[in-house]
């Protein structure tokens, strides 16, 4: 990123904002942003529009002219409702007070990792991971130490905590787990999860659990972690096995559940007593959410569920058309996902790498994907789509995809040759 700085002022600028790669799902998508010829699969978002009953809300708010300053942590009837909602869906007993509200997911994100990582502090991660999580580790002094998913040519992803462990040094602060997982779909098996708060409990250890993708869970798999079947959800919460003092912070959003990417709201559960230390990194970073944007948040947690019901199975429906599709091509790999709305496939024979793959596909196929590269190194030869979208669109994906990735197996079997 430096070359993009003038020459007179690089040596004035933080050498760490410097040294961030650019964002390759960004790359991609503002290549065409305003093409609407272009099926849109690179962003983590879904294509129908907030439910009219949280914009209402956000309107009411609006007309009585609720814009002042409010709360730094959150209006305390959301916080109320964010513990009720966890009440109601994953069986726990939260006290509002744990809660604190977020500018989205990034802003959580943000503030764990300012709460709890010191200069050289190491963050364990699973990858191919989420670049944004990886780069806030590193814009607050932290350093990433990755732990390769194992990806098996069967269509498996697995996590070896073995390997996890053993990265474990006397600098290690935290191990972060983002399950369901963006942009693999993997999802942590409780037998596991409860595996990983025994050691870090051992080895003193916090988890940061990243859990926005919970209610988006495939294969009648739910809390159980696939050990049982349960129906379509939710995860389980590392909030189930952890104890309310725990060293434990988990992160979500009210982007995907309730398709408000663009209102800007999320939240952090802490544990018991760090209430006035978020209290202040919210006052410090943010001053807060505005509260006619909490009104609207309040909404979705108080009448959504049938909504996120409704887009989990629509979810499915276009899943299960591409996993089909793509599965059928000789030179494609797919890694079915268990959770969250995101496909990431390995495309053998690539002749480029898996950026310039993305921008062939826009350019040749008009279909928007993201580079698995986006993701980390290890990410590399794969590709992400977003799977969000109406059963009908994702057969026009399918449709355009196919054709291109065919011809890509039978340019590699004429070099080949």
């Amino acid at each position: 990123m430096s070359d993009v700085i003038p020459a007179g002022l690089r040596r004035y600028c933080s050498s760490r904002v410097q040294e961030m790669p650019d964002n390759q799902i960004v790359a991609v998508a503002d290549l065409a942003r305003h093409d609407a010829s272009v099926v849109r699969l690179w962003i983590g978002e879904g294509d129908l529009p907030t439910p009219d009953y949280i914009k209402q809300a956000a309107v009411d708010a609006l007309g009585q002219d609720d814009t002042r300053y409010s709360y730094s942590q959150g209006l305390p009837e959301l916080r109320q409702a964010l513990s009720d909602y966890h009440r109601r869906h994953w069986q726990v007993d939260v006290p509002s007070e744990r809660f604190c509200v977020s500018i989205g997911g990034m802003n959580a994100v943000t503030m764990a990792m300012q709460a709890i990582l010191d200069e050289g502090s190491e963050v364990i991660m699973p990858t191919p991971a989420w670049p944004n999580a990886r780069q806030m580790i590193e814009i607050v002094g932290g350093v990433n130490v990755s732990v390769p998913f194992d990806f098996y040519p069967d269509g498996r992803i697995e996590l070896d905590l073995d390997k996890l462990f053993a990265k474990v040094t006397d600098r290690t602060r935290a191990v972060f787990i983002n399950s369901p997982s963006n942009p693999t779909g993997w999802r942590m098996p409780l037998r596991d999860m409860e595996r990983l708060r025994d050691f870090c409990r051992e080895k003193d250890l916090w988890i940061v659990a990243d859990e926005v993708y919970n209610h988006f869970v495939y294969d009648d798999r739910g809390q159980d972690g696939g050990q049982q079947p349960s129906g379509h959800g939710p995860a389980a919460s590392f909030l189930q096995i952890c104890e309310p003092d725990e060293k434990l912070l988990v992160t979500n959003t009210f982007s995907k559940n309730w398709c408000m990417t663009g209102w800007r709201a999320g939240w952090i559960v802490f544990p018991h007593g760090m209430d006035q230390l978020f209290a202040r990194l919210c006052q410090y970073n943010t001053t807060g959410v505005a509260s006619f944007i909490q009104r609207a948040c309040i909404a979705a947690l108080e009448d959504g569920d049938a909504f996120i019901a409704e887009q989990v199975e629509r979810c499915q429906a276009s899943r299960d058309i591409l996993v089909e599709g793509l599965a059928a091509l000789d030179n494609v790999t797919v890694f079915s996902p268990q959770g969250t709305f995101y496909l990431f496939f390995k495309v053998h024979g690539l002749g480029g790498s898996s950026l310039d793959t993305a921008k062939r596909i826009l350019r040749e196929a008009k279909v928007g994907v993201a580079p698995g590269s986006a993701f980390g190194p290890e990410g590399e030869d794969y590709l992400r789509i977003c799977f969000a979208i109406d059963p009908a669109l994702a057969r026009e994906a399918l449709d355009r995809l196919v054709p291109f990735l065919a011809a890509l197996a039978g340019a590699s079997q004429d070099v080949t040759a």
